[in-house]
């Protein structure tokens, strides 16, 4: 897949802003989601803030090599949500989220180790094509849900789904036309334009819907701008998230042994799951920019960058950071592997977490519409899975049984949870994957 804009490649200034954009409004949902999930006082512009933050970090330690951006990881929640049941106080809870994100990232520190010292080639035995790619395609398709659930949702109670799911079919055919069709800047930002104009058919319901007392109308939520600037202030334009070490302040003194245990046992376990969806992360974005990660930069540094990424990340905003599928998948769509985009997207969202106004418009922007981009991004995440399997023999019945177990694993929806640790269905499925295929591997004597 050719890129438009290399890794190494800087667009002029202008298109930068506009390119990093799209990257911030590709992970924007999902990032400032996992806070609103946990809830507790955790702040959405401060997970943004962490991602940024975190994103650099990642940035310096893959030297500039690996063009994606990290963002707040689902795969905690549990162990975050586990950081507060068990704390004393609400203070409490934000010093174990500190904790739990420095001991994660330690497993990647360890495992970063490791791999600096024995090297990468054992992945690729253990993991070969027809392994990893199943799982990549199995990354994407397990967020299908997510994205059908969020195009026929109406933000506004009593809003119609079919009419969330007009302007989220708007927003996936303006995005495809302008990707295929477009010229110049309109093919490098179709998300962009995409979003603009579900939002403008959105706001074209809602406007007609209020005229004439018809709520079914009615999908898009403007109550986070109104209450915004319900009193005009400082605070109405310009504030200061609140950033997790603030919140924590004060309350590493009730810390005790069995609470750092509890948040041990809930976060180190999650972090040996999520670096198996860290490998097929890199090994997907190596496919799409035919350049491979775990090589150069090494797999050594994305797992520095990662770790240590999400220690810096979750000080600010509380949420481990993981590599984003939807951020690869606008890498690939848009044929921009720019690193100088994410840099930028990082900057933005750091600065952007700082303007009310912005954060609270963002805030208003449909399910509906993420979720007609969500259908491209993620689809894109699961052919390009499945692009790494063109080159298996899927005659021999070794790769058929390996590929048929990844995929029925995942797309079944395979979980597994002991106590807070949950295995999710792409690990699950990586997992037999792996299993199948080292089983299956050896070849009989007359074969």
């Amino acid at each position: 897949m050719k890129m438009i804009y290399g890794v190494k490649d800087k667009p002029k200034f202008g298109q930068l802003i506009v390119f990093a954009f799209q990257q911030l409004l590709a992970i924007m949902a999902a990032t400032i989601a996992v806070p609103m999930i946990v809830g507790n006082e955790m702040s959405t512009s401060a997970a943004l803030f962490g991602a940024g933050v975190g994103t650099l970090v990642y940035v310096a330690f893959t030297k500039a090599k690996s063009p994606v951006f990290l963002g707040s990881s689902f795969a905690f929640l549990g162990s975050m949500a586990a950081a507060f049941a068990g704390a004393t106080s609400v203070a409490l809870g934000f010093v174990g989220l500190v904790i739990g994100a420095i001991l994660a990232g330690l497993v990647y520190v360890v495992l970063a180790i490791v791999v600096k010292a024995v090297g990468v080639n054992w992945i690729s035995k253990l993991m070969p094509s027809v392994v990893i790619g199943p799982t990549v395609a199995i990354i994407g398709l397990s967020l299908a849900g997510n994205a059908i659930g969020d195009l026929q949702t109406s933000n506004v109670e009593g809003g119609s789904n079919y009419v969330a799911i007009i302007c989220g079919l708007v927003t996936l055919a303006v995005t495809m036309l302008c990707s295929v069709y477009g010229k110049k800047m309109s093919r490098l930002i179709p998300f962009i334009i995409g979003i603009l104009a579900g939002y403008a058919v959105a706001s074209c319901f809602y406007a007609i819907g209020s005229a004439t007392g018809n709520t079914a109308l009615m999908v898009i939520d403007y109550s986070a701008l109104v209450n915004n600037f319900s009193t005009i202030s400082v605070s109405s334009f310009i504030s200061v998230p609140d950033f997790t070490f603030i919140k924590a302040f004060g309350a590493f003194g009730e810390l005790s042994g069995s609470y750092i245990g509890t948040i041990a046992v809930a976060y180190i376990p999650v972090a040996f799951v999520v670096f198996a969806e860290h490998i097929a992360d890199h090994k997907n974005l190596s496919s799409i920019i035919e350049h491979d990660l775990l090589e150069d930069p090494g797999l050594s540094r994305t797992l520095l960058g990662d770790g240590v990424g999400s220690m810096v990340g979750a000080l600010f905003g509380g949420c481990p950071n993981t590599t984003y599928g939807e951020s690869v998948g606008c890498v690939a769509i848009t044929k921009n592997a720019s690193v100088a985009t994410i840099i930028t997207t990082a900057v933005e969202a750091m600065l952007i977490a700082f303007i009310s106004p912005f954060v609270a418009f963002l805030s208003t922007i449909p399910s509906c519409v993420m979720g007609g981009v969500c259908v491209a991004l993620y689809g894109f995440i699961a052919v390009s899975g499945l692009k790494m399997l063109q080159g298996v023999d899927l005659d021999d019945n070794r790769n058929l049984f390996t590929a048929s177990v990844i995929l029925i694993a995942g797309v079944g929806g395979m979980v597994i949870s002991f106590g807070n640790v949950t295995i999710t269905e792409v690990a699950c499925a990586l997992i037999l994957g792996i299993l199948t295929n080292v089983m299956l591997g050896r070849k009989k004597k007359n074969d």
